[in-house]
């Protein structure tokens, strides 16, 4: 393994010098910032290629791993980069069990971190930043519903001064919940409304306006709010976006302290390669989910082992070994017993009559109710006649009704009637 740490003002700058010397295959071992500077120091390695592995495998005799496969095969799914792939992989296979999800569990126990915000109360207000349209707001009213459920005291506080309707879709939720609604314009006025809501309440969380992490503006605007106040900045991402974006993204908020991530829209997102590339890239821990648009119970904390059930969710049989309990076998349906025969009289000539299915048109319905009283007269026990009979009628509407008779005037029509 190669170790080596990398000095830089800004993390972008410091991420780009580990790719230029290691590549893209380097593992982030730790991140630290400096005090007082805006600098960062990056400690990366860079570990042996896993393909190498896989031909020292080969090359040994050992079989590969379906577990290891199975993993790899949900990853790549997800559209999770390549170099995590491998790192998930590699430590998935430290684990020696038949259940993939479980193997990867321990790999995502490994690798990242998972912290979940405390329920109860916590010394410093927790300000929700991201991108425009990550869900911060709803997110806000969620994290505050959740708290007051709890029975604890909760302050919000929302700095969104840009987005319109902003401050009336926050004031909406806390209204319900009896929660006085704050507003800071500015660093200075966010500062003093969160020093005196932080001695007042359990609980504060602050609502921010979104900010394009790709503009020097916004995110000197987001610093320098981060930096006045004694507050934790909390990055809310929404997943199946593009992981290349997701890394950038994440690289850019942790610059300016980010580091949790709380991601939403979980429940209308198939593939996680996002939230993991950002994870990784920005060395974020994992604290929340939402996991429906329910703003009482919209949210829950995720663990390794509920982050693995989304990327390799396990089968029927896999469930039920996770417990304990032997998988249920297939059972024979019971149906109920057939209807016993339709009893006949012991006159041999039958008193039910023979099923006769309806014709299909209303053309051969009306050629055989012509057959019928042409050849059998009012009498239904009668023989049918033969297939091709000589003289049989063949007529239809048509034959009629004369063409020249047509005609759409009422006063003819009530006429003819």
């Amino acid at each position: 393994m190669r170790l080596k740490s990398y000095s830089a003002p800004s993390m972008a700058e410091a991420m780009a010098l580990v790719r230029a010397e290691l590549g893209d295959d380097a593992i982030i071992v730790s991140t630290q910032r400096a005090s007082g500077s805006q600098g960062v120091r990056i400690t990366a390695a860079l570990e042996e290629n896993s393909t190498d592995d896989e031909i020292h495998q080969l090359l040994d005799g050992a079989a590969p791993a379906p577990v290891a496969d199975r993993v790899r095969e949900a990853l790549v799914y997800h559209g999770v980069p390549p170099r995590l792939i491998e790192k998930i992989v590699s430590a998935a296979r430290k684990l020696d069990t038949d259940n993939p999800t479980m193997a990867c569990a321990a790999a995502l126990d490994d690798l990242f971190s998972f912290a979940p915000l405390p329920e109860r109360r916590a010394p410093r207000p927790f300000m929700m930043v991201g991108p425009p349209g990550s869900g911060k707001t709803i997110t806000v009213a969620k994290l505050a519903a959740r708290a007051r459920l709890a029975g604890r005291s909760v302050g919000v506080i929302t700095a969104d001064t840009v987005r319109a309707g902003a401050l009336e879709q926050l004031s909406a939720f806390t209204s319900i919940l009896d929660i006085d609604l704050r507003k800071a314009r500015g660093s200075d006025a966010l500062r003093d409304l969160a020093r005196e809501a932080a001695d007042q309440y359990d609980l504060v969380f602050v609502d921010t306006p979104g900010l394009n992490p790709f503009h020097p503006q916004d995110m000197d605007f987001l610093r320098k709010m981060v930096d006045t106040s004694a507050i934790e900045p909390v990055l809310v991402m929404a997943a199946g976006g593009d992981p290349v974006e997701a890394e950038e993204m994440a690289e850019a908020f942790a610059e300016i302290g980010a580091s949790r991530l709380l991601v939403t829209r979980l429940d209308i997102t198939r593939r996680l390669g996002a939230v993991l590339a950002a994870a990784d890239t920005g060395q974020f821990m994992f604290c929340e989910v939402s996991i429906n648009p329910h703003v009482a119970n919209g949210l829950c904390p995720i663990s390794p082992v509920s982050m693995a059930r989304l990327l390799v969710p396990p089968t029927e049989e896999e469930e039920f070994e996770a417990h304990g309990a032997p998988a249920p076998q297939a059972q024979a349906v019971s149906r109920p017993p057939p209807p016993p025969p339709p009893a006949f009289s012991s006159d041999p000539k039958p008193t039910i009559k023979p099923y006769r299915p309806p014709p299909a048109d209303p053309n051969a319905q009306i050629h055989r109710a012509a057959v019928h009283r042409d050849y059998l007269g009012d009498d239904d026990e009668g023989e049918m006649p033969p297939a091709e009979p000589e003289g049989r009628p063949v007529f239809s509407l048509m034959d009629e009704i004369d063409p020249a008779d047509h005609t759409d005037d009422p006063d003819k029509l009530e006429a003819r009637r």
